[in-house]
């Protein structure tokens, strides 16, 4: 491990990127056993529910996961109770055993809720009751009319009831019905000794330190800047930031980074990852392709892969279709440590019809017989992985010769 400041190539940056994130190559973990093994290496993976051809976090893992399938989720989550379905960085996926070290976000959110005067806790009593008496329930189940004002605007109240005992600990997420959450206690659906495990951060400090730490490993190569990528760690804004990892460059935790051919950037390395880095110059695998998830860890900061891959790319799901320059719901689409170009797909759930109905090659990329091949892996393995039974090239495509291989896959 280097004792100052480490240079790096703009390519090593790449591969070790890719890598860090199981994407160099793609789909070599394998089963639930893989499902549990990135989501560990990563910290979290973000949730979001919307649902066009898989949920966001669906997305991230059969990209990492060759046999994936949604259920192997829902499974860990809800079944096996070996995952999380809470908060880290917004709406997000972790271990359970991660439970104790959110115990200060859980207390900050019973100081906000847990207050008489507040809603949350004016109702807890009749949901508490309600669950206890008839099994985990959804805010469809309280028949409540009257609203609150809540963070998104108007919420009936037991809505509100729900999300805020859900935010200090007191419910955890059953299952979901078609994304929707069903609340149960939390010590049905942890055990107690997890529950009872005190907070392994002695301090605020301590506990900055952890969190920064951990979400360097969602991201693998961070830079200091703000950014959603931080979200979610408590007190934290960018001179907090700072004074932390000072602290733990200092201590050799954190290695900074340059990029030879972006000068003027310094990115951070934590230390326990620096033999992946090392390991970089040996590892070249066939190239192999894989579609990326919109809200993917890569993607966290999406201003350091215009800077290492030269990508620019925007969700644009909540963007009016006038203003959209690809798609409502784009994947991107990577083939050895490049991005090559962005797919918009459908998928109808009823008959399991598949449909590749808009696609974007990036600038300068010549869709030679290698990259042909990698894409009717990555289309068939993706194919597989929705439960489709039948595909088509939608009108806008059907006549491009660039995607033959797309046809008879």
């Amino acid at each position: 491990m280097p004792k100052t400041n480490l240079e790096i190539s703009l390519k090593t940056a790449r591969r070790f990127s890719l890598v860090h994130q199981r994407l160099y190559p793609p789909r070599k973990l394998c089963g639930k056993a893989g499902v549990l093994e990135f989501i560990r290496h990563a910290g979290s993976i973000q949730f979001d529910p919307i649902n066009v051809v898989g949920r966001n976090p669906d997305l991230v893992l059969q990209s990492r996961v060759r046999d994936y399938r949604p259920q192997m989720l829902d499974e860990l989550l809800y079944n096996e109770c070996q995952l999380l379905d809470g908060w880290d960085k917004m709406a997000a996926i972790y271990c359970v055993e991660d439970w104790p070290y959110f115990a200060r976000q859980r207390s900050r959110m019973q100081a906000h809720f847990g207050v008489p005067s507040e809603i949350v806790m004016q109702v807890a009593p009749h949901i508490l009751e309600e669950i206890a008496q008839r099994g985990p329930l959804s805010s469809l189940d309280f028949k409540d009319d009257e609203k609150t004002d809540w963070a998104w605007g108007p919420t009936k109240i037991s809505r509100a009831g729900l999300e805020g005992l859900y935010a200090m600990g007191k419910l955890g997420v059953h299952h979901r019905v078609n994304n929707r959450r069903y609340f149960e206690y939390i010590e049905k659906l942890l055990p107690a000794t997890l529950l009872a495990a005190p907070d392994p951060n002695a301090d605020e400090a301590a506990y900055q330190e952890w969190h920064i730490l951990r979400r360097m490993g969602s991201l693998g190569l961070a830079l200091l800047n703000a950014g959603e990528h931080w979200l979610g760690i408590i007190n934290m804004k960018s001179p907090q930031r700072r004074a932390v990892i000072n602290r733990l460059v200092q201590r050799r935790e954190i290695i900074p980074v340059t990029v030879t051919e972006i000068p003027d950037k310094t990115f951070y390395l934590r230390a326990q990852d620096f033999p992946t880095l090392d390991n970089i110059q040996s590892e070249t695998p066939e190239p192999e392709a894989a579609f990326l998830a919109p809200l993917d860890n890569l993607l966290w900061n999406r201003k350091k892969n215009s800077w290492l891959f030269d990508f620019e790319y925007i969700w644009e799901v909540y963007k009016p279709k006038k203003q959209r320059q690809y798609g409502y719901y784009v994947l991107p689409i990577i083939y050895g440590d490049t991005f090559i170009a962005r797919s918009d797909f459908a998928f109808d759930k009823k008959s399991r019809h598949f449909t590749l109905q808009n696609w974007w090659w990036e600038n300068g990329i010549q869709p030679n017989t290698h990259i042909q091949l990698a894409l009717k892996t990555a289309l068939n393995d993706f194919f597989t992985y929705l439960g489709a039974q039948s595909f088509e090239l939608g009108e806008a495509v059907a006549n491009d010769t660039t995607l033959q291989w797309a046809k008879d896959f």
